[in-house]
């Protein structure tokens, strides 16, 4: 049996506007078009585990408020289960606003609204067990990230945690209630202090991180591929060859779709492997929850593959 999969993070709705250039202060621009799109990168990995198989729990907070209800829905309509999301009637959603021109740049405001407000009311929620997996970001206070971390860790749930944004300080004592950090080669820079262009470099990051405790050190490396370090082994993953249009929430697919695989009792190299493919087809579609891929397209796509 699946182990359940708890995601406790961040829920937004991202205002998103297709402009042919980025404005300059005072400057009024006639765009092409606007969209809402649910995000945020916990509802992210929330919806891509739950499109993937996996047994799916968000808990968080929304808005009192009309996004508040569509990111209640929406999350519902992929098969999260979303009861235990607190509906905070003292402030807003989680929102970004987004302008992106004809290059793919961009300009984002975001506003943690009900985010900033996550507590240990949250964390109360959440109700572990030894067996669940928790998937953990940092765009809820880091206060209360820390903690449920702590707290996972301590009645022997799995902890994974994908440190984005990259904190400016990042505790040490932290690191050994972490069992698997998936930074990127940006954030892994901003925890060790050098940066990231070449496995060699990835190598030396995970020893580092492995020796302020965190177990497992799993780095994504963009179009490079991933590097992983356990404590019995370690092997670095090339990227699987896909036409990529949009890396939006590959990051968050790919931590899915590791939890999924580990979630059914597969062992790290194959639960990468998952992960990979999961974050490569990701960049095949564009938008953040949909471009994430259900679970037949995942396995008909390694059913394709040639193993590692």
């Amino acid at each position: 049996m699946s182990r359940p999969i708890f995601t406790f993070g961040s829920i937004n709705m991202d205002l998103v506007a297709r402009v042919p250039k980025l404005p300059k202060p005072g400057e009024t621009l006639t765009g092409y078009s606007f969209s809402t799109v649910p995000g945020g990168k916990g509802a992210n990995q929330a919806v891509a585990v739950a499109k993937l198989g996996g047994s799916s729990q968000m808990v968080g907070r929304v808005g009192d408020d009309a996004f508040g209800q569509e990111l209640l829905a929406s999350l519902k309509a992929a098969g999260v289960q979303s009861d235990r999301i607190f509906i905070d009637r003292s402030t807003s959603s989680g929102v970004a606003m987004i302008a992106v021109n004809d290059q793919s740049e961009n300009h984002i405001i975001v506003i943690a609204g009900a985010n900033g407000n996550v507590d240990q009311s949250d964390l109360d929620r959440l109700m572990l067990t030894d067996s669940s997996i928790l998937l953990l970001q940092l765009e809820i206070p880091f206060e209360i990230v820390q903690t449920a971390a702590r707290s996972a860790k301590a009645i022997g749930a799995t902890v994974i945690l994908d440190p984005a944004p990259a904190p400016a300080v990042f505790p040490d004592e932290l690191y050994g209630a972490i069992d698997i950090i998936t930074p990127n080669a940006t954030e892994t820079e901003q925890l060790v202090g050098f940066p990231i262009q070449t496995q060699a470099d990835a190598e030396r990051a995970a020893e580092i991180l492995q020796q302020r405790g965190t177990k497992t050190v799993i780095i994504k490396m963009g179009a490079q591929g991933v590097y992983c370090a356990t404590e019995d082994d370690r092997f670095f993953m090339p990227v699987f060859p896909v036409v990529a249009i949009d890396t939006v929430a590959a990051g968050d697919a790919f931590n899915a779709g590791l939890a999924v695989a580990l979630a059914e009792g597969h062992p790290m190299r194959e639960a990468v492997r998952w992960g990979a493919a999961s974050g490569a087809l990701s960049t095949t579609k564009s938008g953040a929850q949909s471009s994430l891929s259900d679970r037949a397209t995942l396995d008909d796509f390694l059913r394709k593959q040639t193993k590692p």
